[in-house]
């Protein structure tokens, strides 16, 4: 009976008469230990920046990944590793990537300095690719000291509406904003002659990311420890990029049922069809190893307020979607 109920099905989808199940993602998106990821569209291509998720002296590289409809996705290996970068000697993590000028910039950590005595930093490398490879821009940190007690680690690159890019980046529980040079040579003071400023919300571990929807600044973090079951991620919002920002709560956190330690995200905008998706990593049940975390996507949605709907963790992911 079993065999002819299940032939009769598959009669009807061929004859039209049940719709097709659609391809999804599937959760994780990409395969491996992966976290951190940064995600961007390049031409007409979604693409995924992540950390490779290992011990701190085998993260010495960069993968990316890319995809024309979210479910099928290319691997570019070692699009950056240590050798194009000769002061980075492990602990690369967290990229950021933008496009200015027909070229790429791919700002990352490397070294998990603790202290001003220690050598690392931010880095930024540069490609004409977006899938690279990336060549060292600077020759040097762009960041290599704690200002205001912030880690120089976890950087995001923010292009505002006036055109004026700005890096928002911290570990340590303390977050900065800094002005950028037009050619991300360096930083540049505002206009009281402050360098950093802080920008740190209630409970604010690492992990910025900050977007503009409408006339609001959506400033987002990861709270908790990265290592542990209640990583997650929260958000506030203000009327510029400066704040003051006032927590608003968790979006993204464990479901005991699917997965843990669901946090350090970024944000995806597919202003065509206005789809927003989230990004992020966390941890399979059952996977107690610190860098066994794996990256994920999910569909982003808003209430009629403006308020994002906290996500819900599956093992689906997202629906095919391709580009206009």
């Amino acid at each position: 009976m079993k065999q002819i109920c299940c032939s009769i099905f598959l009669l009807c989808i061929s004859a039209g008469r049940l719709p097709a199940q659609q391809p999804t993602s599937g959760n994780p998106v990409i395969k491996g230990w992966y976290a951190d990821p940064e995600a961007a569209i390049f031409k007409k291509q979604y693409w995924i920046y992540p950390t490779y998720s290992d011990v701190y002296d085998k993260q010495v590289f960069f993968d990316a990944f890319s995809s024309p409809d979210l479910v099928n996705w290319k691997k570019h290996e070692h699009i950056l590793d240590s050798a194009a970068v000769k002061w980075a000697k492990r602990a690369m993590w967290a990229p950021a990537i933008i496009e200015k000028d027909k070229k790429y910039y791919f700002f990352f950590a490397a070294n998990d300095i603790q202290s001003n005595d220690a050598y690392g930093g931010i880095g930024v490398a540069v490609s004409d690719k977006p899938e690279g490879p990336f060549k060292d821009y600077l020759g040097k940190p762009l960041i290599d000291k704690f200002y205001n007690g912030a880690q120089p680690i976890d950087q995001f690159v923010f292009k505002d509406k006036t055109g004026q890019y700005y890096i928002i980046y911290g570990g340590w529980r303390h977050c900065n904003i800094a002005r950028l040079k037009n050619d991300f040579t360096g930083i540049e003071p505002f206009d009281d002659g402050i360098m950093f400023k802080e920008i740190t919300p209630k409970n604010y571990v690492e992990g910025p990311f900050m977007f503009l929807k409408g006339n609001k600044y959506y400033f987002m973090w990861s709270e908790g420890g990265w290592t542990g079951p209640e990583y997650s991620v929260a958000y506030a919002m203000a009327d510029n990029p400066f704040g003051p920002f006032e927590r608003v709560g968790k979006i993204l956190q464990q479901d005991p049922a699917i997965a843990t330690g669901a946090g350090h995200h970024s944000i995806m905008h597919d202003a065509a069809k206005d789809l927003w998706y989230i990004v992020y990593h966390r941890r399979p049940l059952g996977e107690t190893a610190a860098n066994n975390r794996v990256t994920c996507i999910e569909q982003l949605f808003f209430d009629e307020l403006g308020f994002i709907k906290p996500v819900k963790l599956s093992f689906n992911g997202v629906k095919l979607q391709k580009l206009k």
